[in-house]
């Protein structure tokens, strides 16, 4: 198997002129299902994917694109980027063409996964991206105009976007951890090949998302393009275990902001994003607002004047945001972070403790142990508009919370094999239960998060 795989990578190698071709294609069939149907006009309930561009092009973002491409995170890495992602291509593109300026410190700063996530992923919710073309269009879109800018700006040749701004490089980068292959690279192969007579022949890596390779360990910045497959005779794509990276590696480089994207990110802000539009509580609240303003002649807030690209505005649909409907909608997805991000941290944190005291270094370690169900339950919600629109079809969807069941079963289970990994380095015998107990824990309230979102509201 791993000759099989080490010969995937080289081929990749070999045929990269293929690869831009198809990233191309890709391009272009993205540019047309994202920009067609929002100018085209908005289709009428009866709509159906087969008759109808714009619910089409809405199955293909949401019910197939977004979630498989997060499945394939975990199954092959990070191979959509290097191969498939149209902004991937287009910025590597415009670099090769453009200023070739340095990278900026501000570009660097570690905290922009997550705060690019969590601001792109509230707007979304509050133009109602899933649901609209021409919300799709400013999202999707205005992320690729931005992905060229740089291109055209920074760097020659690479994806300076891909590496340090786009919105979901960071969930990327912790899925990608979970897969079962990674480019190996052999410390001693490497040394072997820097003898002076073959220095002269061996050409530099030309790796677009800028990954130190001979210090490469993980595969969590890998694009898996294959450009480094038998660089030196070191590089090989190789099977590893699942729980590598987390176990392992992520001993030595997880660090806080991995940690606020999985706790306040992932397994808050997305939850909170999925959660809004089905909740009783959010219902409740809002009408006990709209009472409490009423009953004092404070009335501008119920108005609905916002303009589609800050709030939604679809009025021909009886689709319409107040200024209350926008203002709540942040605060439920803000509150529901705060509430889901501080009750794991203080979980986790007593998990480390009991383990045999306090560490700042532990406490981002063992956070890792929680990218499993996080993931899956991302996987799940993007699913859901997948679900309706298939049911919208016709097709019977009776089985779809016994898939749902098992897949989230299965992710606490990988969580918490995971976890138990992790906490073993630290400790064993009874410290090593405690501290499992509190991770179950945290496993349950996560869990409970998506049992009202799937069964009990």
């Amino acid at each position: 198997m791993n000759t099989l795989l080490a010969r995937s990578g080289d081929w990749l190698r070999d045929n990269g002129h293929w690869i831009r071709r198809l990233q191309w294609v890709v391009v272009l069939v993205y540019a047309f299902l994202l920009i067609v149907p929002a100018v085209m006009p908005l289709p009428p309930d009866s709509a159906r994917m087969l008759d109808n561009l714009t619910v089409f092009a809405q199955f293909v973002f949401w019910g197939i694109w977004w979630p498989f491409v997060l499945l394939s995170m975990v199954l092959f890495g990070r191979l959509w980027c290097g191969v498939l992602c149209p902004e991937g291509a287009l910025s590597e593109w415009a670099a090769r063409k453009g200023m070739g300026r340095t990278i900026p410190r501000w570009m660097r700063w570690g905290g922009w996964p997550f705060v690019a996530f969590a601001l792109t992923t509230i707007y979304g919710q509050m133009v109602s991206v899933y649901q609209y073309p021409k919300a799709a269009l400013l999202v999707l879109g205005g992320s690729t105009v931005a992905a060229v800018a740089v291109g055209v700006v920074y760097t020659r040749g690479k994806r300076a976007w891909c590496r340090y701004l786009c919105p979901v490089n960071g969930v990327f980068g912790l899925l990608s951890k979970l897969a079962p292959m990674h480019y190996r690279v052999e410390e001693a192969a490497w040394r072997a090949s820097l003898d002076k007579r073959q220095v002269i022949r061996i050409q530099a890596v030309d790796c677009a998302p800028l990954q130190p390779i001979r210090s490469m360990k993980g595969g969590s910045g890998c694009h898996m393009c294959g450009r480094c497959s038998s660089h030196r005779d070191a590089v090989t794509l190789s099977l590893r275990s699942p729980t590598h990276e987390v176990v392992e590696v992520a001993e030595r480089e997880a660090d806080g902001w991995q940690t606020l994207l999985i706790l306040f990110g992932l397994l808050g802000v997305a939850i909170g994003a999925f959660h809004w539009s089905v909740s009783p509580w959010f219902v409740a609240l809002k009408q006990t607002v709209a009472e409490w303003l009423i009953e004092r002649d404070i009335l501008w807030p119920l108005d609905t004047d916002a303009p589609w690209w800050l709030f939604t505005h679809y009025p021909e649909l009886n689709d319409v945001f107040s200024w209350l409907d926008g203002s709540l909608l942040i605060g439920y997805i803000l509150a529901t972070a705060l509430v889901m991000g501080s009750a794991l941290s203080l979980l986790l944190a007593g998990a480390v403790a009991v383990a045999g005291g306090w560490q700042r270094r532990r406490f981002h370690h063992l956070a890792q142990g929680l990218i499993p169900l996080a993931g899956c339950g991302v996987f799940l919600g993007l699913s859901a508009l997948t679900v309706t629109l298939v049911k919208a079809e016709g097709v019977p969807v009776h089985w779809v919370n016994d898939a749902r069941l098992v897949l989230l079963g299965s992710a606490n289970l990988w969580s918490l094999w995971l976890a138990g990994r992790i906490v073993a380095r630290w400790t064993r015998g009874l410290r090593w239960v405690l501290a499992m107990l509190a991770f179950v824990a945290a496993l349950a309230w996560v869990d409970a998060a998506w049992g009202y979102m799937f069964w009990w509201w």
